[in-house]
């Protein structure tokens, strides 16, 4: 799968920019640098981010359909225009209930400073 950054200076609009594909989870990236990126996701119904552990915090903005967010096994519904921060280090995994799309940002700097 292609996954390169998106052209700069053109604009476009985020919700369009990917599709969604039958049992699928598709990424596209906006932006990739080595202090973090920005990509935008589609998940078809049914489908799993399986569960995992960052050690970024990573905004999370629901732009199409609702989603299915769990947090060290707290679970919260996202609808168009709702977001979350997942925490760094938490246990996190996201459900397609319906599909959906979203955006997924992570900053890798700043965490200089944060006791271990």
């Amino acid at each position: 799968m292609e996954n390169i950054e998106h052209e700069k200076g053109k604009s476009f609009i985020i919700v369009e920019i990917i599709e969604y594909i039958p049992n699928a989870v598709v990424i596209k990236t906006i932006i990739k640098k080595t202090t973090g990126n920005v990509s935008v996701v589609s998940i078809d119904t049914g489908e799993v981010l399986t569960e995992r552990t960052s050690p970024f915090d990573t905004f999370i903005q629901i732009i199409d359909g609702n989603a299915e967010i769990v947090i060290d096994n707290v679970s919260t519904n996202l609808e168009v225009g709702q977001a979350i921060i997942i925490p760094a280090n938490s246990r996190n995994c996201i459900k397609a209930n319906v599909r959906f799309k979203m955006i997924s940002t992570v900053i890798k700097s700043g965490y200089e400073d944060v006791p271990l």
